[in-house]
């Protein structure tokens, strides 16, 4: 049976839920989360919950690692009224969960690796094995994506962090991104006006049998229900959040 690879629900246990749903269709051995559980959305501590009740392997992402210190690691440009935004969005996420929550986060671990029956091995991380900082798109060069893989560590490679369903090849293996189970959307939207999508995505990896294949699942999720947990949950700047996904 296949393993089945979940990222970036960033608080979203509506969608997150619709994944276990449809792995009821499509039972798996075992199940890998990419990093970037909790921090973002409406729901941390019942994303917490569910990760528990699953007994999972979990990565530590960036924004799980911001969650917890608060110390931004990446390079990236924020602007001062996003920054006091993300910042309230912080403190209300840490005050739903309680110490031992907070303290299974900080369990996540860097990388994850595992043997398959295919005598291959993937290993799986947010941003790259050495950094959950590090962005891998499709338009990475070629000789930039080798040295951010960092060698032939492992055959097949999984990371999250970019939010976006992708597939390529490395020698004999691949490298994979499983896409956002909690916050999927088009990544050539101008910002002005974006919208999420109400789909969870994830992947399915068949390591069997001699045999490798690889499928990308897209779950459709009911974003009302999302909108009004979030407007109910106290979570400031809920309406903002909310209105990406449409009306309720």
């Amino acid at each position: 049976m296949p393993i089945a690879i979940i990222s970036d629900i960033h608080g979203n246990c509506v969608a997150l839920d619709a994944v276990l749903a449809d792995l009821q269709r499509y039972p798996v051995t075992q199940i890998v989360c990419l990093g970037d559980a909790v921090q973002g959305g409406p729901q941390p501590a019942e994303v917490v919950g569910r990760l528990r009740e699953m007994a999972c392997p979990v990565v530590m992402g960036n924004a799980d690692a911001w969650l917890l210190t608060g110390q931004e690691t990446g390079n990236e440009s924020i602007s001062p009224e996003r920054r006091v935004k993300m910042d309230a969005a912080r403190e209300w996420s840490l005050a739903q969960l309680s110490a031992a929550d907070q303290a299974f986060i900080d369990a996540f671990q860097p990388t994850v690796s595992m043997a398959a029956d295919t005598g291959q091995q993937l290993l799986c991380f947010h941003g790259s094995p050495a950094s959950f900082d590090d962005v891998i798109l499709p338009s990475t060069p070629e000789d930039e994506f080798r040295r951010l893989l960092g060698g032939p560590v492992a055959t097949l490679f999984t990371g999250g962090h970019t939010h976006l369903q992708w597939v390529r090849r490395l020698g004999a293996g691949f490298y994979f991104n499983p896409g956002s189970v909690g916050l999927a959307y088009d990544h050539e939207q101008d910002e002005p006006g974006f919208r999420a999508d109400a789909w969870a995505e994830y992947a399915l990896l068949r390591l069997e049998a001699g045999r490798l294949g690889l499928e990308f699942r897209r779950v459709s999720y009911n974003a009302g229900a999302l909108i009004r947990v979030y407007l109910a949950s106290g979570r400031p700047y809920a309406e903002d959040a909310a209105a990406q996904y449409g009306t309720a």
